[in-house]
């Protein structure tokens, strides 16, 4: 056996060797994705909730439909900007009774808050970004598909959750195969999905 020979099959054998090793690698999986830390209580308000605001008991009733802007403020008639985010519906309806009131604008009011439209949104690299309508048993896999799903481009292992200022990076890919491992959103969660290198 030549010595030419003996370094080639040498190599090929490498060659092999290194290939199995990185295709057992790239198989390689974690298990789990991060646990994502829920809201004290799915009841408070947050930026981006569609709401109706109803006022009865006063001369000019009114059924008003705001959003909580990013600043977590709603705007009223007559008295203008409201906080909002961080309340629950009872709350923002005591907050703004007793605001009417301490501005003398009605003697009496009854006030209602009804939630209509909570949302997350999905950005980066799936085919229809925006907010996409929060329900109860929305996860990361399905609001994937509720944006249209993945670009071609799309690095589905490295999906970035945000909730309330903190970042978790889930893998998608995993979350498909197993229910357990695909997390539930919350109303105001983002999703950003990176471009892939390759």
């Amino acid at each position: 056996m030549s010595q030419t020979f003996r370094q080639h099959a040498f190599f090929v054998t490498l060659l092999a060797a290194t290939c199995a090793l990185l295709g057992a690698c790239a198989g390689l999986d974690t298990g789990t994705n991060p646990h994502i830390p829920a809201p004290a209580s799915s009841a408070v308000l947050r930026s981006g909730d569609g709401l109706t605001i109803v006022l009865q008991g006063v001369p000019d009733p009114s059924s008003n439909p705001v959003q909580i802007d990013e600043q977590g403020v709603i705007s009223l008639p007559y008295i203008g900007n409201v906080s909002a985010a961080g309340l629950t519906t009872a709350e923002l309806s005591k907050h703004i009774h007793d605001t009417y009131l301490a501005k003398n604008i009605y003697t009496a009011v009854n006030v209602g808050v009804v939630v209509t439209d909570r949302y997350v949104y999905a950005g980066g690299e799936v085919n229809k970004p925006g907010r996409i309508a929060w329900t109860d048993d929305l996860t990361v896999s399905k609001a994937i598909e509720a944006a249209g799903g993945f670009t071609l481009y799309a690095k589905h292992t490295k999906v970035t959750v945000v909730r309330a200022g903190v970042a978790y990076v889930i893998d998608v890919t995993l979350a498909q195969k197993s229910p357990a491992e695909d997390p539930r959103l919350m109303p105001g969660d983002s999703l950003q999905v990176p471009r892939s290198p390759f």
